[in-house]
């Protein structure tokens, strides 16, 4: 049996990756009653994570707070290891790239390693990407440093910022927990909004890699609207009007295929 803390850390987890969830489901997969269920998931919604619905649970769009990294490689790799073959063909020999902190950008960085490119130079503010690519030698390796964020392994704040504004970055990949037309590109973390701030002053090329199931949310921190950005490598169920109104502003738009459930339409997007 889980203990209360366990079962709602379960439940939030769950609904990140399915979006919606039943109060049936729940029950059943954590062997508990109904009104135990309901219990938890007020709570969590007191807490702002998620929001109670008739029969069930969503994830709240306005984004308190992120999983941890652990977490979040578990939540639709297929769709992340596409995503970052797809997003190592953009790269040329000789570049200086940049990689974003994340799970996303953790199979961009090993697309990248294992692509045909040399002479790059990687500059990353993510520790798990600085490990996995401190022993090829095809690669130069910068990392920001920083004020570290344990549950994403990464640095934030002002301190990799400022080393952000030193560079000239050819191509810059970047992730992102929330983003939609409306808002743009969001966090809701303010130190996360600074790195990614930096990056795009320094960036010739501004690549946004996510998934659709991150499509809608929106967090407390505005980083940009999406036509700052150049390219956005995502999924094939990010919603029709959301591709037309993309390419519309002139941004290129790179799709991958997916076999996962677009979680967004079961939300009622």
């Amino acid at each position: 049996m889980m203990i209360p803390e366990q079962r709602r850390d379960f439940i939030y987890r769950y609904v990140h990756e399915k979006n919606v969830a039943s109060f049936n489901e729940l029950a059943e997969l954590m062997s508990v009653s109904h009104m135990t269920v309901r219990r938890d998931i007020q709570l969590l919604e007191e807490e702002g994570k998620v929001v109670a619905i008739n029969g069930g649970v969503k994830l709240n769009n306005l984004l308190k707070s992120e999983l941890p990294w652990r977490e979040k490689a578990e939540l639709h790799h297929d769709v992340k290891r596409k995503m970052g073959a797809l997003a190592a063909m953009l790269i040329e020999p000789g570049q200086t790239l940049y990689l974003d902190a994340g799970t996303s950008l953790f199979e961009v960085a090993k697309a990248v390693a294992a692509s045909h490119c040399f002479n790059l130079t990687v500059v990353t503010n993510d520790f798990s990407i600085s490990h996995y690519l401190m022993d090829m030698p095809h690669i130069t390796l910068y990392h920001t440093g920083g004020l570290v964020d344990q549950r994403n392994r990464s640095c934030l704040g002002k301190s990799a910022a400022n080393f952000l504004h030193t560079i000239n970055i050819d191509v810059a990949f970047l992730s992102s927990s929330s983003w939609d037309l409306a808002r743009g590109m969001s966090t809701p973390s303010e130190g996360k909004a600074s790195v990614k701030e930096a990056v795009l002053t320094v960036s010739r090329r501004r690549v946004l890699v996510c998934d659709s199931s991150k499509y809608g949310k929106y967090g407390m921190f505005h980083i940009c609207a999406l036509n700052q950005l150049t390219d956005i490598v995502s999924d094939q169920h990010l919603p029709a009007d959301a591709q037309e109104a993309i390419q519309q502003q002139g941004i290129k738009l790179h799709l991958v295929e997916s076999n996962e459930e677009a979680h967004y339409a079961e939300a009622g997007r």
